[in-house]
């Protein structure tokens, strides 16, 4: 089969397409004739060592995917030969095959696409659980995301809504903003040309954000604690800005605040049980229409290095997918 591989720590610009056998399940795996793959801002990172969780070599790259089954293991139930499904794991979407761990493995609602059920199984459920589990947003509240106009940005404003908040966006330049408004948000803020934590005490009438979802880092993360509201929470899950934030914890005490993270991918190990719970949800709030993926594009697969390129330079919006 075609694949991009691994075998040292390599700059995202060298990757490249690689003849190498066809992966076999084991008992408990499925094999999966991949139609999409998606793109993430921590393949680039993980490529290059630089990310929490280093694959030993040599590996094949690619997070989320969706396909079809083609061969299921002898352990497992629940799922056929010939089943539309998505799964998502730290490695080995970017090929022709993969072998699945069939507990990642989820059938696709009929109506989902194979390029939107790739763009579904990271950036959903990080969303969906950073402001259910862990951000507990509530109907008529204010929801605040930076960066809505990338994958887990656009999720958390679709979902957002979904779950009855107000949603306020910031994003950069003007064709983010209006990505961010065009998927639910009732406002948004070019961070690039205005103060963001102004312009949301401008539109709460002082309150400020009861939750605030934060995929950035850095001096976001600092300017967020300045349009907080009074018993709001912080919810941290990504630094995509390259910076991780200090947090004073006079801060924390004075508006009465809870700084809380959520690390999607730690949930098979510690808490197995939410992710199906979590998926449920998710392909309920798709089946009513309240939640699609947005993709900018579709590249090939020896296409790889210029897709995460546009991803790391910011050029895109929503999900990158790779069709190989």
């Amino acid at each position: 089969m075609r694949a991009i591989v691994v075998d040292r720590w390599i700059d995202p610009s060298e990757l490249a397409v690689r003849e190498v056998p066809d992966p076999r399940p084991t008992p408990r795996q499925v094999l999966i004739e991949v139609r999409a793959a998606g793109c993430n801002f921590f393949d680039t990172l993980i490529v290059q060592g630089r990310y929490q969780v280093r694959p030993n070599f040599p590996f094949i790259p690619g997070a989320e995917l969706a396909g079809v089954v083609r061969e299921v293991g002898a352990e497992v139930s629940g799922i056929r030969v010939g089943d539309r499904v998505l799964s998502s794991g730290n490695t080995g979407a970017f090929a022709e095959l993969a072998v699945a761990d069939a507990r990642g493995v989820h059938v696709l609602p009929d109506s989902m696409s194979f390029d939107e059920g790739a763009a579904l199984p990271v950036i959903y459920p990080t969303s969906y659980a950073g402001l259910v589990y862990r951000g507990d947003l509530r109907p008529g509240e204010t929801l605040l995301v930076h960066a809505a106009a990338g994958g887990v940005g656009v999720a958390a404003v679709q979902i957002g809504r979904a779950l009855g908040a107000r949603v306020i966006a910031t994003a950069g330049g003007r064709e983010k903003c209006e990505i961010a408004l065009r998927e639910g948000a009732e406002a948004a803020i070019d961070y690039r040309s205005e103060d963001f934590a102004l312009r949301v005490l401008e539109l709460t009438r002082g309150r400020g954000a009861d939750v605030i979802y934060d995929s950035v880092g850095g001096e976001i993360t600092d300017k967020s604690l300045k349009c907080i509201a009074w018993n709001g929470r912080l919810v941290i899950i990504g630094f995509a800005s390259g910076e991780i934030p200090e947090i004073k914890a006079n801060r924390i005490l004075l508006k009465n605040i809870a700084v809380t993270g959520l690390h999607w991918g730690a949930h098979a190990e510690k808490e197995p049980a939410r992710i199906a719970d979590c998926f449920s949800a998710l392909f309920r709030l798709y089946a009513r229409g309240q939640i699609a993926p947005v993709i900018y594009r579709r590249y090939k697969l020896d296409e790889l290095p210029t897709a995460l390129a546009a991803l790391a330079n910011r050029e895109t919006y929503g999900k990158v997918i790779i069709e190989p």
